[in-house]
């Protein structure tokens, strides 16, 4: 019963004969190509979510009461969220009709850009009020070009790899995600301990911004030596894919669609609680040393890094469902303890808080993803589909949530607020996932003998 829906909706799931029999990339090679375009597209993306609390809230937004200053700082970190759906929808069903690959390629050349131009942008005392025009419409850029990545990323490595590994396979986005971020947060940590406060703010921040130049060349040229799955070119060739893919979705697909917001929610808050916010609370509420909150969390995202992949082995071991859902409970369970091990001030259990809340919870929530936000959708539309309701919940939810949770916290004075969101998105998150089928299943799991069979690209639906 719970493949009924996935079954009628599902046209390509793994190869069929002739797709099968072309050549395309190596699952391994599409897997590392997906790898790095990620940890670049993240550590571009995530500079500014280390920064936004430690620099861009002293340069670029001048105030006499540092809480208005992080306040708006946090407020055009917002902003890369609200370009997140376009770019979502633009780069989505650019990617079903031209292509993953040339679209990914399209994506991160724009990140990087952006990135580098917010490394040379002035601060306030230079330029006046075009210093925080300026970072907001490189950071509109850099929402436009993620709201492509990792769904692109994702539907790419998942369709390159055999059905009973595409879990393991699209989980490599993921892990590359964290890479970046603990790349973003480490270089942060490093030029804060090695430069005083003045050269810090003065010129050290840039540093890592402009290092994105290097890492573009090497992404770019990496996706250049892979190919859109065969799934894909099949699907393309036979006409399977929609003329227009996002109207099919409003049109067909909506269940799906719910899902994965619902999904996205839970795993967007569940993260920024300790990507973005908990660097706030530790540096500003807390008082302590503005370095402690970057290291924990590159040290965090470092052990996310490498249990992420584990979750999504599991999830083709178990299904997807199992593993979301425990992601869920296991955020949930976690929300008050972990602001209670903050509230310690030690800086070794504050360093363990943030590595089990980032690769416990937060991993098993989004390691699935990349196969399961997939699988739900068909080929007509499925990185449009993906790629739009990922970001449309990233951005009504994930990139306001900063900015109210330093507002909840300036308002009360305690983290409870904070906490009792993150309780009751999971709640949402492990809701959607229940009143949805799992789109695999193994079959030497007991009662599991008779999974859908894998229907053929040319199948026709509504």
């Amino acid at each position: 019963m719970t493949y009924l829906w996935s079954s009628k909706m599902s046209q390509v799931n793994s190869p069929t004969k002739s797709a099968s029999s072309s050549k395309g990339s190596s699952p391994a090679r599409v897997a590392l190509a997906a790898l790095i375009g990620s940890v670049v597209e993240y550590y571009d993306y995530f500079l500014y979510a280390t920064a936004a609390p430690l620099v861009f809230s002293k340069i670029m937004f001048p105030s006499h009461d540092p809480f208005v200053g992080t306040l708006l700082a946090f407020a055009t970190f917002a902003t890369g969220y609200f370009a997140r759906p376009f770019g979502g929808i633009f780069f989505g069903v650019l990617g079903d009709k031209l292509g993953r690959k040339r679209v990914l390629t399209i994506t991160i050349f724009v990140m990087g850009l952006s990135t580098i131009g917010i490394g040379l942008t002035p601060s306030y005392s230079s330029v006046g009020i075009l210093a925080p025009i300026l970072l907001v419409l490189f950071r509109i850029v850099q929402g436009a070009a993620a709201g492509g990545e990792f769904s692109g990323a994702s539907i790419l490595s998942m369709e390159s790899a055999p059905r009973e590994r595409r879990g393991f396979q699209g989980a490599w986005p993921a892990s590359g995600v964290f890479i970046g971020i603990a790349l973003a947060s480490g270089l942060f940590a490093l030029f804060v301990n090695l430069l005083s406060p003045d050269q810090f703010l003065s010129w050290g921040w840039r540093i890592p911004f402009l290092l994105s130049a290097v890492a573009i060349v090497v992404a770019v040229i990496v996706r250049n030596k892979i190919e859109d799955s065969a799934i894909y070119r099949e699907a393309k060739e036979t006409g399977v894919v929609s003329k227009t893919p996002f109207r099919h979705i409003l049109k067909h697909e909506k269940k799906a669609a719910l899902t994965v917001i619902g999904g996205q929610v839970a795993q967007q808050i569940n993260s920024y609680v300790y990507l973005t916010f908990a660097t706030t609370y530790i540096a500003g509420t807390l008082n302590l040393s503005a370095s402690i909150g970057p290291l924990g969390v590159g040290i965090g995202c470092v052990a996310t890094a490498a249990t992420v992949p584990l979750f999504g082995w599991l999830s083709d071991r178990y299904g997807r469902k199992p593993i979301l859902l425990f992601g869920a409970a296991s955020g949930a369970a976690f929300a008050f303890p972990f602001f209670m091990l903050l509230n310690t001030r030690v800086n070794a259990v504050i360093i363990i808080a943030l590595i089990i809340g980032l690769s416990v919870g937060n991993a098993a929530l989004i390691a699935p993803q990349g196969a399961y936000f997939s699988e739900l959708f068909t080929m007509r539309g499925r990185f449009a589909g993906f790629s739009a309701s990922r970001e449309i919940a990233s951005s009504l939810f994930g990139g306001p949530f900063p900015l109210i949770a330093v507002a909840l916290v300036g308002v009360t004075g305690s983290y409870w607020p904070v906490a009792a969101i993150a309780i009751f998105v999971c709640g949402v998150g492990a809701l959607a996932f229940s009143l949805s089928p799992d789109t695999y299943r193994p079959k030497k799991l007991p009662g599991t003998a008779n999974s859908a069979p894998e229907p053929s690209a040319k199948v026709e639906i509504p």
